[in-house]
């Protein structure tokens, strides 16, 4: 399965537009939490979800795809679970800067997290295996995310 996360701050119809397509040509189950809008054929789609159900999803993925929000980054990571990554784009109205390009390169190259800069890079990704996260690097890893989460309240 593959979940698609834009967070709760901003939609992200590029991408969800994109992955909503993808999955018409594919047979893996995509699921979509999309901040707004539903309706989208071939995938399961959620404007929002409870934590809980956000845990769920993110456990059972093969990939998680996500814009380049630092949260997303780290709840993948803390699972160990490969995550690629679309930065949003201030000039297409998709955020207020582009501080989303700036993680995205300081973050890229990293064991189980790739970039996107382009739509039409994500197939590449997500048609191949992403090997996982390597947790061992940073013993110290789950709780420092232990603490992030605990501080932003999630």
């Amino acid at each position: 399965m593959i979940f698609v996360t834009v967070g709760t701050q901003l939609p992200f119809p590029r991408l969800i537009k994109y992955m909503a397509r993808w999955a018409q040509s594919h047979s893996e189950r995509v699921v979509l939490q999309t901040g707004d809008g539903s309706g989208f054929n071939g995938c399961e789609a959620y404007r929002s979800l409870p934590s809980d159900q956000f845990g769920t999803f993110m456990t059972e993925a093969r990939v998680i795809v996500s814009h380049a929000g630092i949260g997303s980054i780290l709840a993948a990571k803390a699972l160990n679970k490969p995550i690629v990554v679309i930065p949003r784009r201030a000039k297409l109205s998709e955020h207020r800067n582009d501080h989303q390009l700036a993680t995205a390169a300081a973050l890229e190259g990293r064991a189980g997290l790739r970039v996107a800069w382009e739509l039409d890079q994500l197939p590449a990704f997500l048609d191949g295996p992403i090997e996982p996260p390597e947790m061992a690097l940073h013993p110290q890893f789950n709780q420092l995310v232990e603490r992030i989460s605990t501080f932003v309240g999630a």
